[in-house]
């Protein structure tokens, strides 16, 4: 079995040895599950380009794009230029265009592929002097160029409404009026202030029970428009009670990365659809429990997913915003780019404690592919560190 010295919070260091790894089963061509399963997928930054990181974007196209192949050929939907890809947190709107149109093209192409594309309204500076109308063009732009290349939206929560709203009829007013104009139903983003400060107080309410009967209002008042809304709350309890009150027809998308196993599993009442962050470094597994469900096979669902929930706690862990260094990290591990550099600089934002312990969950789950490449890149990492064996 692969060993490697791994250290503690004292300065000491301890072996550790991997488990053999997992040979996922794929879905055949063609596979349904009877979940719809997004995977919101990140970006592989360009570690040559000769960019400010803090301040420009560089992306590595192909190996982004491969990325996106790899997910479609586990049977997963990839939400594209969303929180995960870093909107609004080093990924600007002009690149995300342009990821938007790459992926397209390229799902065009894929036969089977499912994919749905962030719009929000993240070109847009929130100043005192911005308006509800600023924000309705900001969403109207981005919603035009997402559609008028062919895509379905995935309508982000808006940092820039939330400054500038007064009241929760002024959300209704905004998503009346964008998802009036759009040519196909939309799933409706609703980021809670854990993954993004700047979204706290969303829909005119600091209390999520308030909150969540104004969102269920515009909901019901735009059904038709409306293919489904994400919640990503970290609240299985409010999700649920949401799910139960969301008009017939309309899906609940969990974003939970908290309790997402269960969420999909659903109860006597029904369940959750899933788009989620955690479906982009547990892909493999998530594709075999997806496939397991959908064959009726309800214990190797939760077998499967079991040891990926505390993966996916310790990814999403406080500060949350910060999930993304993780996500990027396990794909460098698994030897889908060939560094852990970040757009915006971002691979500085956990500690090397932190990601020790996630390459301990990691293998816990079976989700490192190659012991010996995951090795030899985490001593890359423990030597920059000036941690040695």
């Amino acid at each position: 079995m692969t060993a490697i010295k791994l250290p503690r919070a004292d300065g000491t260091l301890h072996p550790y040895r991997l488990r053999a790894p997992v040979r996922w089963p794929r879905p055949a061509p063609g596979t349904r599950f009877n979940r719809i399963a997004f995977a919101a997928a990140h970006v592989v930054a360009d570690p040559l380009a000769a960019a400010d990181p803090w301040l420009q974007c560089a992306i590595d196209w192909d190996a982004t794009l491969a990325y996106r192949s790899h997910l479609w050929s586990l049977g997963l939907g990839v939400a594209e230029a969303m929180d995960t890809a870093q909107r609004g947190m080093g990924l600007d709107w002009p690149t995300s265009l342009e990821l938007i149109d790459r992926s397209l093209a390229l799902a065009r192409a894929t036969p089977g592929a499912r994919i749905a594309c962030g719009a929000g309204t993240d070109h847009l500076e929130a100043r005192p002097t911005t308006t509800i109308e600023d924000v309705i063009a900001a969403y109207e732009l981005q919603c035009d160029a997402v559609e008028s290349r062919g895509g379905s939206i995935v309508l982000m929560a808006s940092r820039a409404l939330a400054a500038c709203a007064k009241s929760p009829d002024e959300y209704a007013r905004v998503y009346e009026r964008i998802l009036s104009q759009l040519d196909r139903p939309a799933i409706i983003h609703w980021l809670g202030e854990m993954f993004d400060p700047a979204l706290s107080g969303y829909w005119g309410h600091a209390d999520l029970a308030q909150a969540m009967s104004i969102c269920i209002d515009v909901i019901t008042a735009n059904a038709a428009k409306v293919d489904g809304i994400k919640v990503s709350l970290l609240d299985k309890h409010k999700e649920i009670a949401m799910r139960r009150r969301l008009p017939h027809g309309v899906r609940m998308y969990t974003g939970d990365d908290f309790h997402f196993a269960e969420l999909i599993a659903g109860d006597e009442r029904g369940y959750s659809d899933a788009l989620l962050g955690i479906f982009d470094p547990i892909a493999s597994a998530a594709s075999a429990a997806l496939s397991a469900l959908g064959a009726g096979d309800r214990a190797r669902f939760d077998a499967i997913l079991a040891p990926t929930v505390p993966l996916s706690r310790h990814v999403f862990r406080a500060p949350t915003r910060f999930y993304k260094t993780g996500v990027v990290f396990l794909a460098w591990l698994n030897g889908h780019q060939r560094h852990f550099v970040m757009v915006g600089g971002q691979q500085s934002a956990r500690s090397v404690l932190h990601l020790v312990e996630l390459f301990r969950l990691a293998d816990a789950a079976g989700l490192i592919a190659d012991p010996e490449l995951a090795c030899a890149r985490m001593r890359t990492l423990l030597s920059l560190h000036g941690i040695g064996e």
